[in-house]
C-alpha cells in the first residue's frame, strides 16, 4: 500500500511534534513555513508565509497531500491578526488546493470559540461566541473549511502547556499567584498529547475511520485556577506566595469536555493537571542541570 503523505500548514513547535511519529511511521511529511531550516531532516520543506496579505500558495496543489493538517496562529495582535493569521490564511490554503481534494483536512482550533463564560459545561457542539472578533476570526476559518465540502474536522484545544519556561510555571515561581475567589475554572492540555491527538485521528483517517468533525482536546480534569496555581508552587517548594497578584487574562471561564477526544480512542498521557506538570517540572529540573 502507498505511504500516505500529510502537508503541515504552520510546522512550528506543535507541527513537528505532531509530524514526527508519522514520518517514523513511513508518512511523506511536508511543512510549510517561512523559514524551513528548521524543520526535522525527515520533513520536506516548502517555504511560504500562509499569512501574508493575497497570499501565493498555489504549489499545493500540485503538491497534493493526502492529508492537511492546519496549526494556524495569528499573524499579530488584535484582531487584524486573528483574521490573518485564521480567516484570510484559511482561504489562501483552500485556494491553493485548487482542485485538489485530500482525504481530510485536520485544523487545530481553540475552545476560546465558545459562548460560555460563567463556568458552565461545554460540549464539542456547544454554542459558539459573537462578541469576541478575535474568536470570531477563528470561527470564520473553521466555517470556511467546512463550506469547502472538503472533508474535514477542527480540534478546539483549550490552554496548551508542556513548556519547561512556559509563562504560568516563571509566574508562580516568582510567588505571584491568582486570587482564590472568585474561582475561575481553567482547562488545559499537555503538548505532547495534543500532538499525539492530531497523529492518532490522522493515522485513523488514513484507514477509513473519519474523526468527529469537532473536537475539544482537553484532558479529564477542568480545575480552578487558583487550585492548579497553589499546587505548582508547592511542587516548586514555595512555602508562601502573594495572591490576587495576577489575575486570569480572561474574565470569562468554563469546564470543557472531552466526549469526542475519548471517543476517538486517544488515552492522554497526561490525564490532568497534576500528571502533566509534573513531567513538566521533572524535564525543568533536568534542564536546569544541563
Amino acid at each position: 500500500m502507498k505511504n500516505k503523505s500529510v502537508l503541515i500548514v504552520g510546522c512550528g513547535d506543535l507541527g513537528t511534534r505532531a509530524g514526527l511519529p508519522l514520518a517514523s511511521a513511513g508518512w511523506g511529511v511536508t511543512g510549510l513555513r517561512r523559514d524551513i531550516g528548521q524543520l526535522p531532516v525527515a520533513f520536506k520543506g516548502l517555504a511560504a508565509n500562509y499569512a501574508a496579505a493575497n497570499a501565493d500558495l498555489s504549489a499545493l496543489q500540485a503538491l497534493a497531500p493526502d492529508f492537511v493538517l492546519l496549526t494556524l496562529k495569528p499573524a499579530g495582535s488584535g484582531e487584524a491578526g486573528y483574521r490573518a493569521g485564521f480567516s484570510d490564511a484559511m482561504g489562501a490554503v483552500l485556494r491553493g488546493l485548487g482542485s485538489h481534494r485530500p482525504a481530510g483536512i485536520l485544523m487545530v482550533s481553540s475552545t476560546r470559540v465558545y459562548a460560555e463564560a460563567d463556568g458552565g459545561w461545554v460540549e464539542d457542539d456547544s454554542p459558539l461566541v459573537t462578541t469576541d472578533p478575535a474568536a470570531g476570526a477563528i470561527i470564520d476559518a473553521e466555517q470556511q473549511l467546512f463550506d469547502s465540502l472538503h472533508p474535514a474536522c477542527t480540534v478546539r484545544s483549550a490552554g496548551i502547556y508542556g513548556d519547561p519556561e512556559g509563562f504560568l510555571l516563571r509566574r508562580v515561581a516568582r510567588g505571584e499567584l491568582c486570587a482564590a475567589s472568585p474561582v475561575r475554572y481553567s482547562n488545559r492540555i499537555h503538548r505532547e498529547d495534543v500532538a499525539g491527538l492530531l497523529a492518532w485521528l490522522l493515522q485513523r483517517w488514513a484507514q477509513g475511520i473519519a474523526p468527529a468533525p469537532r473536537i475539544i482536546a482537553v484532558d479529564n480534569d477542568p480545575a480552578p485556577q487558583y487550585e492548579v496555581e497553589t499546587w505548582l508552587a508547592r511542587a516548586l517548594g514555595l512555602d508562601t506566595w502573594q495572591t490576587g497578584a495576577s489575575t486570569p487574562r480572561s474574565v470569562a471561564h468554563k469546564r470543557c469536555r472531552n466526549r469526542a477526544l475519548t471517543a476517538s480512542g486517544y488515552r492522554l498521557r497526561y490525564p490532568d493537571y497534576r500528571s502533566g506538570y509534573s513531567a513538566v517540572l521533572r524535564a525543568r529540573v533536568t534542564s536546569a542541570k544541563t
